[in-house]
């Protein structure tokens, strides 16, 4: 089972795995949007011209085609996520729990139960089998590497998953599909929240939780309050823009503090961070190291790794010290650790310091 976007990359996974022999249906799932306005503008992911086009490109490849429901599990494990982690002064990342909890959960489960061996998607990474047990490593094209959104995959799931363009450029994977006439070769990446139709999460925030601007102090570092701020889920760390605030030297988001409802700003040196402690981690190989490790780790998707030590913390937890302080880390998003080109897991950032 082929999970389709309407996107190149899942079609040619299909076309790939069409041409190895592999029996093929191609599935996309229904997920929830906000209707917008009334618009009904839908959920980017699954919008009527992506239904079309990944219909079409099956239609080519001579398989079977279907849409399956998910509006509700996504908006009650992903979209209602979202915005609680925003009103807790976190920035969240939905693509990371939509793979938790829609496409390597239900939807592999939904594979299964109707007799696939396997669910494969478009994904940039790759799998790897050795000494019998499974690793997740870094796709071979840099620029477009997706395994930071998915150190959650563990032994069982890698057994059962493919990311059959996890070896090609973005550019070989265009190419590719144009030799064999598929009309989504030159389809432009997505980048925006696929449930929000017009991308201005702050909006959708406050229509869908008005509690969520709740006015506060933007305060210095030292406590003293420099101006008012609209509601702390509309600003994150390292922000720079939209302050509103003269000041002589210039000032960026270094804090988010909900017991204080403030959000607290001072100079880009404030925004340097020594370590790290994340909660809900988890590790491909099933067992977390038992000494503390020297690896390399993401703080954010599409950023450079920076080395650090790894160590372990009781109740799934664990800490990262950096060789050298790095900037921008936000509550919320996830640290993956890698050593080399291996995924060895990751977790979500709940502390600074």
């Amino acid at each position: 089972m082929v999970a389709m976007s309407g996107g190149v990359d899942s079609s040619m996974a299909a076309a790939l795995l069409v041409e190895q022999g592999y029996d093929v249906i191609g599935i996309m799932m229904r997920l929830w949007a906000e209707d917008y306005a009334g618009e009904g503008a839908g959920n980017l992911c699954c919008s009527p011209e992506a239904v079309d086009d990944a219909r079409r490109v099956s239609q080519r490849l001579g398989i079977p085609f279907y849409l399956t429901n998910f509006e509700r599990e996504f908006e009650a494990r992903v979209v209602q996520q979202f915005c609680a982690e925003y009103a807790r002064g976190r920035t969240p990342n939905p693509c990371i729990a939509c793979n938790r909890y829609i496409k390597f959960d239900l939807l592999l489960r939904r594979a299964q139960s109707l007799g696939a061996h396997y669910l494969a998607t478009g994904h940039y990474a790759r799998i790897r089998q050795v000494d019998g047990r499974y690793q997740l490593l870094r796709g071979a094209d840099p620029q477009k590497d997706q395994s930071y959104m998915l150190y959650m995959l563990g032994q069982e799931q890698l057994g059962r998953v493919l990311f059959p363009v996890g070896e090609y450029t973005k550019a070989q994977v265009r190419e590719m599909a144009a030799r064999r006439g598929l009309i989504t070769a030159s389809k432009s990446d997505s980048q925006e929240v696929c449930f929000i139709p017009d991308n201005d999460y702050r909006r959708f925030l406050r229509h869908r939780d008005p509690d969520v601007a709740r006015p506060g102090p933007i305060v210095d570092i030292d406590g003293k309050v420099l101006g008012q701020h609209g509601g702390l889920a509309f600003y994150t760390i390292g922000q720079r823009q939209g302050l509103g605030i003269p000041y002589h030297y210039p000032l960026y988001v270094v804090d988010l503090d909900p017991v204080r409802n403030a959000v607290v700003v001072g100079p880009a040196k404030g925004l340097e961070r020594r370590e790290l402690v994340a909660e809900d981690t988890s590790f491909v190989s099933g067992h977390a190291p038992a000494d503390p490790m020297e690896v390399t780790v993401q703080v954010r998707y599409r950023v450079e790794d920076a080395p650090a030590t790894l160590i372990v913390l009781p109740n799934n937890q664990a800490r990262v010290i950096f060789k050298q302080p790095q900037r921008g880390i936000a509550p919320g998003q996830a640290v993956v650790f890698y050593e080399g080109e291996v995924v060895l897991g990751g977790g979500t950032i709940c502390q600074t310091r």
